[in-house]
């Protein structure tokens, strides 16, 4: 079977106005998982939830979101990267419609697990295109910076934009605000992105790798999102990671008899790639982790209100920025690990930073800083793993790298979140401000491990040598 790929490289547009449209594509993927938290209690009590149907407004974008990036990630090597990221931001726009004007809450998460959808095939397609569009070395490091660093931006907006639309308009806008960019988007993208995709001499494609994996995923989100109510060692968690153990076991089996398969094995042969997101994942972890327990820790024994939250904590997001940028440089000169490395002490030393943070903390004296190292580890790092993990990979492949990519650092986040709050429960000792910092200090002190093990991940995979691209600006 002979492979090639084909790039539309007619497009007139400058390749960095082509990165603005791509990062504001990742910018409201990551804004509306964000600003839906702060809406989540308004949507409850509007629609009749209850607590558990409540939880699924998040868990069933979630769920979706990860059992799908692979498959998203192919299907953009396949039926054109342009054009699914166009699918994509097409769907984001009818169900961020959908999502506002939702009657029921059969309707809501029917919306959300819909949302997921149209993430797992924008979040992937956008990110091959950034990877086919600039060459591997300091154009692609440069842009990788920019892609990573406007997630943190997004992640705080939507906290801040959350409770101000929420209280001022209604929870409806926080859905209705993404159709106008998303509308944009869909117009600008035949303009500014390069199609591309791999021509197959053989159109035949692997459904059965496609289920399997799709529902071995799920399986696993599923798991890790339940685990912390049913117990990490109940019947229910074991059962479900069984499962997916089994299926994983059975696409493995698939991908190698099959003519086309959708994860063509020979993939994971690449030490940077396996090694880079195995780093993406604990980095993720971390990030998610760390996040949801300062969230809970400053609202909750702090007193902060969520604006006042948000606004405070927007220096992790701000310095990520910077240290994308900053790392990215660093990148290009001296090479992933070394980088990656530095950044997993940054992280663990800033959460080491908040175990130490009081029932009656202040700001200055027990976030700011904690928050300030954190994040300039947190930015320089997912560039650094980030470019590990889709360097050396064949354009043919480079949406199935992005899909491996975005599932690393989704899946690893929200076992970070299961495990922060298992840590959080196990440990409280009480629900004054006292008791629940006893359960926040334990779960930042779990961020600290998860750093720990990226750097020891970091030093053992990711190959020793210097990125030698040094493409000029």
């Amino acid at each position: 079977m002979v492979l090639t790929d084909t790039v539309d490289r007619k497009v007139g547009a400058p390749r960095w106005t082509a990165l603005v449209l791509l990062c504001t594509a990742n910018f409201m993927v990551i804004l509306d998982s964000q600003i839906v938290i702060l809406a989540l209690p308004s949507i409850a009590a509007d629609l009749g939830m209850t607590t558990a149907q409540a939880q699924w407004v998040l868990s069933a974008n979630l769920l979706t979101f990860g059992g799908l990036l692979l498959l998203g990630g192919r299907a953009a090597d396949l039926l054109g990267r342009r054009r699914m990221f166009m699918w994509g931001t097409a769907l984001f726009l009818g169900v961020s419609l959908l999502s506002g004007l939702a009657w029921s809450t059969e309707v809501m998460l029917a919306a959300r697990a819909l949302h997921g959808v149209s993430a797992a095939l924008m979040a992937p397609a956008a990110l091959s295109i950034l990877t086919t569009t600039f060459p591997e070395g300091a154009q692609r490091n440069k842009a990788l910076a920019g892609w990573s660093g406007i997630a943190g931006i997004g992640a705080t907006a939507g906290l801040v934009i959350g409770g101000t639309l929420t209280a001022g308009l209604g929870w409806q806008w926080v859905f209705f605000v993404n159709a106008p960019v998303a509308l944009v988007m869909l117009l600008l993208s035949p303009l500014l992105l390069p199609e591309s995709r791999e021509r197959r001499a053989r159109h035949t494609y692997d459904v059965a790798g496609a289920v399997a994996s799709t529902a071995a995923l799920a399986l696993v989100v599923y798991a890790v999102v339940e685990a912390p109510a049913a117990g990490w060692a109940s019947g229910k968690t074991v059962g479900l990671f069984a499962l997916a153990a089994a299926l994983a076991g059975l696409f493995v089996l698939l991908e190698r008899r099959s003519p086309a398969p959708l994860v063509p094995l020979r993939i994971f042969r690449s030490r940077t790639l396996t090694g880079g997101n195995l780093v993406t994942a604990l980095m993720g972890m971390a990030a998610f982790g760390m996040s949801v327990t300062i969230s809970q820790y400053a609202q909750q024994a702090l007193g902060y209100s969520p604006l006042e939250f948000g606004l405070k904590q927007a220096v992790m997001p701000g310095m990520a920025f910077v240290g994308a940028y900053a790392g990215q440089a660093f990148v290009t000169r001296v090479g992933y690990r070394p980088v990656a490395a530095i950044c997993a002490v940054l992280m663990g030393a800033g959460t080491f930073l908040l175990t130490q943070a009081p029932a009656d903390g202040q700001y200055f004296r027990d976030l700011f800083v904690a928050l300030l190292i954190f994040g300039t580890g947190l930015g320089a790092g997912t560039v650094a793993s980030a470019a590990a993990a889709l360097s050396r990979v064949d354009e043919r492949d480079a949406g199935l790298a992005s899909g491996i990519n975005t599932a690393a650092l989704q899946i690893g986040g929200a076992i970070g979140v299961a495990i922060v709050s298992t840590v959080i429960a196990v440990n409280a000792t009480g629900t004054d401000p006292a008791g629940m910092t006893a359960g926040y200090q334990a779960a930042f002190g779990a961020c600290v491990i998860f750093a720990a093990t990226g750097l020891v991940l970091t030093l053992a995979v990711l190959s020793r040598s210097r990125q030698q691209d040094t493409v000029s600006h």
